[in-house]
């Protein structure tokens, strides 16, 4: 004998949940519009919409056609007035919020905080002028998130100079957070171009952005071990790197408070002036390399053997030249094949051009020893590679070789740099030397960042000094939410997910990327299965989930609204809760 037992209907994923409570005589009646989803084996719910301002009978309607009743058409129904980016949003924020952005900025809710954080927030969703920022919030949830009403440009610009009186404190709190004392920081200096000519900081400098003949300012950004931004300092645009570098020691000594640290820099920063410099302050140490003409005296001297790196690529040494110090000497023959061919191309590039110039003097088009040294020196100064010719001029003839000797000279050292640091042996081993200097590309990825589409500090339009120096200081506060958000998404991105691994690896012996990442780079997808995104793709997804406006087709003006998100799809979702892992 079989029993029929009666079948139960799921329950709707989406319903409404109606509650009342009583004050007084009175029933406030609330009426929600809810989700319900499976999450690892756990039902959760969440709330989607407030309904309750369409009335019983609206949502009585919505509850019935949730229920699987035959209504009509729901586009006949309501309509949507307008739909807003929301998804991009809402990752920016939950970032912003683990990070306790908000209260970094300002202890105290306020508009200009508002406004700033307003501001931080879209550089990182589309980063634009401040004026195209005040046309482009409306497109975004941003306005409604932060509570603000109609944003003009001359608000911006206020915000933004509250936001200068607040550098110090801000920066105060981010090295509390990220320096240590006994700890390493990272330094470096970059510039950015001007669209002007009539800022302070505007000048003629050693231009890094490939803008021959514009004017420039200069930032040095200060980080931790890690290349999280602590700090920002801006410089005028023809000031040297050395001359920025014994500043930043006294704003970590000083205003930080933080009597020791190491410091590391390049070799262009920490040169054998600031080094001297840097011996007469107690607690400071730091990490560099020598200068190409310092390695080659060291060669000569015999201090430093191509047989010593037989066993190893690198090996530590001293010498009377640099008393106090541990020089770390490494190789790296990927490094050497690369500036062999290199210098290989410039000298076949080279010897081209100046056989085209023997030939024009052979034929008599090319006379006068000036004349023909004027075109001699535009060919050789073109590749920067003179050095190494032996150039004869005269008034009819014109005739080059290589110098062999001295080419040779240069190639036994392709590959070759050494490290010097002051750091002692009870604090750092010789591996480590050579790691933690290598970690200032750390820095050159965040002048990337700063400069390409992810934050667009170029080119610069303001021309008051501390407009200047707000705009960069917002763009490196900007780059701090998004240094955080990429190291969440690592798992997402084409970002190696094995950082452990670093520390395990040969320091000298160049870049391999773990299994897991080649596994993401060949497939263009996860472990999850899922796509692999750029940072700024994932961000694009995101923002394909939307707030709509809807309201009752043909209702008035001013009848009330409700808001209905789009469901994020896995991908988006899974990135959503990344971001709430967020650690400091």
């Amino acid at each position: 004998m079989c029993h029929v037992y009666p079948v139960r209907k799921a329950k709707p994923t989406v319903h409404v949940v109606t509650t009342e409570r009583r004050y007084k005589d009175k029933v406030y009646r609330s009426h929600l519009l809810r989700r319900s989803y499976r999450d690892g084996g756990k039902v959760k719910k969440e709330t989607v919409a407030n309904l309750t301002a369409l009335g019983d009978e609206v949502v009585g309607l919505i509850r019935d056609a949730l229920r699987g009743h035959q209504l009509g058409r729901l586009d006949d129904a309501f309509e949507v007035t307008r739909s807003r980016r929301h998804g991009d949003v809402q990752a920016v924020r939950t970032a912003m919020k683990r990070l306790g952005f908000d209260q970094l900025i300002g202890t105290r809710p306020s508009p200009k905080r508002e406004l700033v954080v307003a501001m931080i927030a879209a550089r990182i969703l589309d980063p634009q002028s401040k004026l195209a920022t005040t046309r482009n919030l409306s497109s975004t949830t941003l306005p409604e998130v932060l509570g603000l009403e109609d944003v003009n440009e001359d608000d911006l610009y206020e915000a933004m100079d509250w936001l200068l009186a607040c550098q110090s404190r801000i920066e105060k709190k981010l090295a509390a957070r990220h320096l240590r004392e006994d700890g390493l920081a990272l330094y470096d200096l970059s510039s950015s171009y001007f669209e002007g000519h009539t800022c302070p900081l505007a000048a003629l400098g050693h231009n890094r952005d490939g803008k021959k003949g514009t004017l420039q300012v200069n930032y040095g950004l200060l980080t931790d071990d890690r290349g999280c931004p602590v700090a920002v300092s801006v410089f005028a645009g023809n000031t040297s790197d050395p001359k920025t570098l014994l500043p930043q020691i006294t704003k970590v000594r000083e205003d930080f408070g933080i009597a020791r640290f190491a410091i590391a820099g390049d070799r262009g920063m920490i040169t054998q002036k600031q080094i001297d410099a840097l011996r007469d302050i107690e607690g400071i140490d730091w990490i560099t390399a020598l200068r190409s003409d310092a390695i080659r005296k060291l060669a000569n001297a015999g201090a430093v053997q191509m047989g010593l790196f037989d066993e190893r690529g690198l090996f530590e040494l001293t010498h009377p030249d640099f008393p106090g110090e541990r020089l770390v000497a490494c190789r790296n023959p990927d490094l050497a094949r690369r500036r062999a061919g290199k210098r290989q191309s410039l000298l076949d590039a080279t010897t081209a051009e100046l056989q085209k110039v023997q030939r024009m003097v052979q034929r008599g088009r090319l006379r006068e020893a000036d004349k023909i040294g004027v075109r001699v020196g535009k060919v050789v100064n073109k590749y920067k590679v003179a050095k190494h010719f032996t150039l004869t001029i005269d008034d009819d003839s014109f005739h080059f070789e290589l110098k062999r000797d001295a080419i040779e000279a240069e190639a036994a050292l392709d590959g070759i740099y050494v490290v010097r640091t002051s750091l002692p042996r009870d604090r750092i081993d010789t591996d480590d030397i050579v790691r933690n200097y290598k970690r200032l590309t750390q820095v050159e990825r965040a002048f990337r960042s700063f400069k390409t589409m992810d934050l667009h500090v170029r080119p610069i339009h303001h021309h008051l000094e501390r407009r200047v120096r707000a705009h960069i200081f917002l763009c490196m506060l900007a780059y701090y939410v998004r240094w955080h958000m990429a190291e969440a998404w690592r798992p997402l991105l084409f970002a190696d997910e094995d950082q452990a691994a670093k520390a395990r690896r040969d320091p000298v012996a160049a870049a391999r990327r773990s299994d897991t990442a080649m596994h993401k780079v060949c497939t263009q997808r996860t472990n999850h299965g899922v796509p692999v995104h750029s940072f700024r793709t994932l961000l694009a997804a995101l923002g394909t989930v939307v707030r709509n406006t809807c309201r009752r087709r043909g209702a008035s003006l001013d009848e009330a609204t409700f808001h209905l998100d789009t469901v994020p799809t896995a991908t988006q979702k899974l990135a959503l809760d990344l971001l709430k892992d967020i650690s400091l």
